[in-house]
């Protein structure tokens, strides 16, 4: 069960106020900023694709590059402690930033709920998979308004072309930025800017795309 917080709503703001607020923006640089221009630390962001596309391998990269300013916890619900998420890891030479990457061993809501309740929680929570916690649409519009400071991204199966199930859909539908990843690129949609697609492993990338021509 998450329980909310003491969430103000129904607030009237001046058109000056809302011009001159400050937002907790991240300044990506490089390829990063070409994809996504420079992203708020919180809401949701999703990732889909089918298996064996390099869907974790992206997320560990996205996941590694956001330590630059906060501290992540990827929540390997589907695999726990496995081999091919320590190979995942070691592709992007997560050791680099060790201090400010955790591993949750499939962690459920509840405890997932716990951790963040607590002083120094990350600031960054990736769900690997949305099918596999299980999560309802209510817990997920309860996560965003409960954790309003936090960014959660989730990772999600396909069915077709699409997000594989109802509450994947509706969270599809209203993350921020969107990562469509095929033949081992990251294809972006997003709120703030960019556009351009990461290249998640350019050997198999370009073996995919030449034999897709």
């Amino acid at each position: 069960m998450i329980k909310h917080k003491h969430i103000k709503r129904g607030a009237a703001y001046s058109v000056q106020k809302v011009i001159t607020k400050e937002f907790n923006v991240l300044p990506f640089d490089g390829i990063w900023r070409d994809a996504l221009g420079c992203p708020e630390l919180t809401g949701s962001w999703f990732i889909y694709g089918d298996p064996k596309n390099g869907k974790t391998s992206f997320a560990m990269m996205l996941a590694k590059y956001l330590s630059t300013w906060c501290r992540v916890a990827y929540d390997s619900i589907e695999e726990g402690i496995s081999l091919s998420i320590q190979e995942a890891m070691n592709r992007v030479s997560m050791m680099e930033v060790s201090r400010r990457v955790i591993l949750l061993d499939k962690e459920d809501v509840t405890d997932l709920v716990a951790r963040l309740d607590k002083h120094k929680s990350p600031s960054v929570v990736i769900i690997d998979s949305i099918q596999f916690l299980e999560l309802k649409f209510n817990e997920y519009k309860r996560l965003k308004e409960t954790y309003p400071d936090k960014l959660f991204i989730y990772i999600s199966h396909v069915d077709g072309n699409r997000p594989d199930g109802q509450v994947a859909k509706r969270i599809w539908r209203d993350a921020n930025i969107v990562f469509r990843v095929e033949g081992f690129k990251a294809f972006p949609v997003g709120r703030y800017g960019g556009g351009s697609p990461i290249t998640i492993c350019k050997e198999k990338a370009n073996d995919y795309w030449n034999k897709t021509k």
